[in-house]
């Protein structure tokens, strides 16, 4: 019988297909543009930039929240978190901080039903 994976091996994994579904989802050619400064590289030479930050389970893993970033904007500039919610709006950008302080648990389940659906929006990409 096989060891059941840890949560935050689970976690990791959804993170990682979460990552690669929103660096991928408007990429024409392969090349994604940075939101903060349109900065335009490879996919996989970008980020899954957080509006709010990771540690908001709520938040996490919201498509809205999250969104492609360069290096520089998002650790060198701490996300550049002003035009990431000037790029977003202010409807939005006020849902996600509400959203953002809510509690949310997830299953192991749960995160596991997400990494299937991930991994289904990926291969439908390609």
């Amino acid at each position: 019988m096989p060891k059941k994976a840890s949560r935050k091996t689970i976690v990791k994994k959804l993170d990682a297909i979460f990552s690669i579904y929103i660096r991928r989802r408007y990429a024409k050619n392969n090349i994604a543009e940075c939101v903060t400064c349109g900065k335009r590289d490879h996919w996989k030479n970008l980020q899954a930039g957080h509006f709010m930050s990771r540690k908001h389970c709520a938040t996490r893993w919201d498509e809205d929240n999250v969104e492609v970033q360069c290096m520089a904007c998002n650790v060198y500039r701490y996300g550049e978190q002003y035009k990431f919610s000037k790029y977003l709006g202010e409807d939005k950008a006020d849902r996600l901080l509400i959203k953002s302080r809510q509690v949310q648990k997830f299953t192991d389940g749960e995160l596991l039903d997400l990494i299937d659906l991930y991994k289904h929006k990926v291969n439908n990409l390609i």
